[in-house]
């Protein structure tokens, strides 16, 4: 098995990924799972401007053609050289698990499969066949600790020749985490916004980012979880006049909900009662929220959570392709989940 973690990815990138021709990359950090797709794409070699060269695939172009996916693999490239299939939204497709598990026992010399999917759950078919396949690399990508935050806080500000205080440090390291490509466009604004500045101070980060990336969405999540959609669309209001993007509405629906998985997952598997297992893994929820937390524990399957959860997860990757559509999408995807609550709730 040959699995990637998180802190050793930079080094597997520049030892070891050369020798591997299918990876699959998953988890709930969206973000950190495009730029790590990425970053495999670039270190490949393939020339990523051909068209020719890059194959680029949504994982629903296999469902009417389930020999696509080995059909491209094994293709030649119209000027010879190595080809790259770039496959996203993966999930556990019938005519993916096919492909792979042709792919695990031969997979071609000159050809490369970059895999890009949400959060697969331990025993998924997808992750049965790449985990133990010694010519596949598996990449995990879970949301980011506040080591890795401030290993990214560093590395920005590095590139950028500035400085920032304790102070600062403190206030941003909060305001990110989640989802690598928003905190990087965070970090991205504060520095424009402090680009004749050499230190950044607590002001600063108040000040483009503060209550910006710390609004509370909480209003707005907690309408989603409760079924309340004109609550709902009160708390998004208020949001959208304060410039917040909606972006963060999404993520911060994704967390929490990502929260109730991990905790029907404890009650089903523990067989523990709502209030049990808020004692353990809830502690970090304000103590005005836990009773809405614990009727959704009540109502929520673990498999009408993951249903929610993926369409959460596949909402944000949509927000990132397509910036222009981001409140719409954001909005009619909230609103969908609440309606599921509010039927949940009767």
């Amino acid at each position: 098995m040959v699995e990637v973690k998180s802190h050793e990815f930079d080094g597997f990138l520049q030892k070891s990924a050369r020798h591997y021709k299918v990876f699959l990359v998953y988890g709930p950090d969206v973000g950190l799972v495009a730029e790590r797709a990425a970053a495999i794409a670039k270190s490949s070699g393939v020339a990523l401007d051909d068209p020719f060269s890059v194959i680029r695939l949504d994982s629903s172009d296999l469902q009417g053609d389930p020999e696509r996916l080995l059909d491209e693999m094994n293709s030649l490239g119209l000027f010879g050289g190595q080809r790259l299939v770039w496959l996203r939204g993966v999930a556990n497709e019938k005519a993916l698990i096919d492909g792979l598990q042709v792919l695990a026992k031969d997979p071609p010399e000159d050809s490369f499969l970059i895999m890009e999917a949400g959060d697969l759950k331990k025993g998924s078919a997808t992750r049965k066949i790449a985990e133990p396949a010694r010519n596949m690399a598996v990449i995990p990508c879970y949301q980011d600790d506040a080591r890795a935050i401030n290993a990214l806080i560093d590395a920005e500000f590095g590139a950028a020749g500035k400085r920032l205080t304790p102070a600062a440090r403190a206030l941003l390291s909060e305001s990110l985490g989640g989802d690598r490509r928003a905190s990087r466009n965070e970090i991205a604004k504060l520095l424009l916004y402090c680009l004749n500045d050499d230190l950044v101070d607590e002001t600063h980060v108040e000040q483009i980012i503060g209550d910006a990336s710390a609004i509370s969405t909480d209003e707005a999540v907690d309408a989603v979880l409760s079924g309340n959609a004109d609550a709902l669309l009160h708390a998004v209001q208020k949001i959208s006049t304060s410039k917040t993007p909606m972006f963060l509405v999404l993520q911060g629906c994704l967390r929490q909900f990502q929260l109730l998985d991990l905790m029907r997952s404890e009650m089903d598997e523990k067989r523990q009662q709502p209030g049990q297992v808020m004692q353990t893994l809830g502690r970090q929820i304000h103590f005005k929220r836990k009773p809405l937390f614990e009727k959704s524990l009540r109502n929520w399957s673990s498999d009408a959570i993951a249903m929610e959860t993926r369409r959460l997860q596949t909402a944000i990757l949509a927000s990132r392709r397509q910036p222009a559509m981001e409140e719409s999408m954001s909005l009619q995807t909230l609103l969908a989940v609440t309606l599921q609550a509010a039927r949940r709730g009767r």
